[in-house]
């Protein structure tokens, strides 16, 4: 009977002792793999997104979309996030890009006189900060703060490996609060259709933000006019309204050229 015992109580322990060492392998592999989520983005620009509502979040979402009142009416882009195609719809014209195709739609007769291919983007990319900042290719550098109106925001340098995007040589250089992480500060270089990279930097300020599906997002952004690669003052400001970010994929068919469009070659 002492022997039945002791062999019981020694199975109950390696039972005990395995079922332990699976929870502890279980911690070790879930810790492991939240590290190697993060671990691919400087810790600076960890806190920014961790600020705005975390790039995971972010890239659990499929579409987004947003309006912006201009002098001819509403202009409104919708995204699809994974594949970037993207429509921009106006009283006056469409333009879409379906992942390959770029072309535009004319309304009423009316001659668009804009650059798709410049446009393409544009707004998005503007809006969608400081999150398409973790897209591939990027590079990131720590740099001195800027300093305005006394403060002082800690600032980080993106530049990109050759041939991703349109326009590999822009830089951009964002400033964020050093308290809450939150971006305040976006510097941008412009090299569309130019050879080589430029030092000139234009700035927007985000200040102004609103929480949409759990993440923190623009609700408008001011222009500001720049001297010596620093902002001076307040030029325009830019809102944005009907703001969705969806997990759920926006309809194929918005991106697909219509009968009738121009493609932009």
């Amino acid at each position: 009977m002492k022997k039945i015992v002791q062999l019981l109580f020694i199975t109950i322990t390696l039972v005990a002792c395995k079922n332990e060492t699976k929870e502890n392998k279980t911690v070790i592999e879930t810790v492991k793999k939240e590290d190697i989520t993060t671990s691919i983005y400087p810790e600076s620009i960890t806190k920014v997104f961790n600020a705005h509502g975390s790039i995971e979040t972010w890239n659990k979402m499929n579409t987004l979309s947003f309006t912006m009142v201009k002098p001819d009416g509403n202009e409104v882009t919708t995204l699809n996030l994974k594949t970037r195609a993207e429509q921009i719809d106006t009283p006056n014209y469409t333009q879409g890009f379906d992942g390959t195709t770029l072309w535009v739609s004319e309304k009423d007769g009316k001659e668009y006189a804009g650059k798709p291919k410049f446009y393409k983007g544009l707004m998005f990319y503007f809006y969608a900060m400081p999150f398409v900042l973790g897209d591939d290719g990027i590079e990131y550098k720590d740099i001195e703060p800027l300093v305005f109106e006394g403060k002082s925001y800690p600032g980080i340098l993106i530049s990109y490996e050759d041939g991703i995007g349109e326009s590999s040589n822009d830089q951009y250089k964002i400033f964020y609060d050093a308290d809450t992480g939150k971006m305040e500060w976006l510097g941008y270089t412009v090299t569309f259709g130019k050879d080589g990279g430029s030092d000139d930097f234009h700035f927007i300020r985000y200040n102004n933000w609103q929480t949409v599906n759990g993440l923190v997002v623009p609700k408008s952004i001011d222009w500001y006019k720049y001297e010596n690669n620093a902002p001076t003052e307040k030029r325009n400001t830019v809102p944005f309204t009907n703001v969705v970010l969806s997990e759920e994929a926006p309809n194929a068919k918005l991106f697909v050229q219509p009968e009738g469009a121009k493609l932009i070659e």
